[in-house]
């Protein structure tokens, strides 16, 4: 029976196809017994072929998405009813937008903005029995959900990821500072947060964003495929799967494998995903004369995503460090292929090192190096049994560290101290 008491998760987009990590915690958490209110900064992604994400995108409670008049419409009911916390949270914004050295130029005026959102969505909210808000992404939604919690008295927590905490950072000592927990998805996270506000670890827990390893186990009893292991390598598969910007490192991959065909080895590549590289990706792929080894489908659905893990030799994600200092955390795409006991290749940035050991749970490469990514690929081709361990070894680490069930159970722990503290 579901508590009656309720978490309001917000994001940018919920449901979105790039970030399964939070509508799949929001089910986790449901499935376990909490209720669990969803609210989506932008519309919900829809179409994104099942069922329950879109019931998910349906219920979400909609933020910028409700319009702008209905938006400063429900910002000035609640400000005459609810005056006090009104004038608190503007001079809050006023003292955050002026007073904190990552909020500049246009971005001051986007604090208000979030401000005004904020007030708005206290409004929807405040008769549904929310009593903590979780937001997903250290920008945007944390924003919203710092000045929404106040505005109802309430508590909030966040999960910082990438961009978010580098790139497009807002607010984030004050909201370090006033969090009632910070979940931090490595150990990584954890100590760059410590070293802007230090908080003892209870107020800083790893909770990874975990994957369910009974949905991705298509290789969990074997961990190479029956078409991989001792069969002619002309049907072995390297999948990579990601957005298309500069910090995944494709146009590596794309070097790599033109390096390994002039080599002769034997293969086919997958290079699933949409974004903003993805025509100059292509364009590079024809440069390399790759288009009949290489296919780029666009954005997969997580089902097919689930059905090529399957027949994958090898899944590859080169990260590294863009122009703007942008990085991963610890990609879901990794975790799942692991998961399915697919051996993974990754670039070799600080948090990832918590999920792959290299030589030991998977490969890692220096960032940017396609010489080094290329004999790894290549000392992967050429080793069934290599592959089998490695797969082996990464499956067991998800299923210890970085399940659903796992950290599912922790961000329980966490939001019941948060509620009755």
């Amino acid at each position: 029976m579901a508590d009656a008491l309720a978490i309001l998760y917000i994001a940018s987009q919920l449901p979105k196809r790039s970030e399964t990590f939070v509508y799949r915690e929001v089910l986790a958490l449901r499935a376990a017994g909490k209720r669990v209110l969803v609210a989506s900064v932008h519309p919900p992604e829809r179409g994104l072929g099942e069922p329950q994400l879109d019931a998910l995108a349906d219920e979400a409670i909609p933020i910028y998405g409700a319009g702008v008049f209905r938006m400063l419409v429900d910002a000035v009911i609640e400000k005459w009813t609810h005056l006090p916390r009104t004038i608190g949270i503007f001079w809050q914004a006023h003292f955050d937008a002026w007073g904190n050295d990552d909020v500049k130029g246009i971005g001051i005026l986007k604090i208000f903005w979030q401000a005004i959102a904020a007030m708005a969505l206290a409004r929807r909210v405040r008769k549904l029995g929310v009593t903590h808000i979780h937001a997903h992404m250290a920008h945007v939604p944390t924003t919203i959900a710092m000045y929404a919690a106040r505005q109802l008295g309430i508590s909030f927590s966040f999960t910082g990821h990438a961009a978010d905490i580098f790139r497009d950072r807002a607010l984030l000592k004050p909201k370090l500072e006033r969090a009632k927990f910070v979940s931090c998805i490595s150990e990584w996270h954890r100590e760059f947060y410590r070293a802007i506000v230090p908080r003892p670890d209870e107020d800083y827990p790893v909770i990874r964003c975990g994957v369910d390893t009974k949905e991705f186990s298509a290789r969990a009893d074997e961990a190479v495929c029956a078409t991989d292991r001792g069969a002619d390598r002309r049907s072995a598969l390297i999948l990579g799967v990601g957005r298309l910007v500069p910090k995944k490192g494709f146009d590596l991959l794309l070097d790599a494998l033109a390096k390994l065909r002039d080599s002769g080895l034997k293969f086919r590549a997958i290079i699933g995903g949409d974004g903003p590289e993805f025509e100059k990706l292509k364009s590079l792929r024809v440069e390399k004369k790759l288009t009949e080894m290489v296919e780029m489908p666009g954005a997969l659905a997580n089902r097919d995503v689930r059905k090529l893990l399957g027949e994958t030799s090898i899944f590859v994600l080169p990260c590294r460090v863009d122009s703007s200092g942008d990085k991963d955390g610890i990609p879901v795409v990794l975790m799942e292929a692991m998961a399915c006991g697919v051996p993974c290749v990754s670039g070799d940035l600080p948090a990832i090192r918590e999920l792959i050991a290299d030589g030991k749970s998977g490969r890692m490469v220096p960032p940017g190096d396609v010489a080094a990514l290329t004999s790894a690929l290549e000392q992967l081709l050429r080793n069934d049994n290599l592959r089998a361990d490695l797969g082996g070894i990464g499956r067991r680490r998800v299923e210890e560290e970085f399940s659903t069930e796992v950290n599912t159970a922790r961000l329980i722990k966490c939001f019941d101290r948060s509620t009755k503290s």
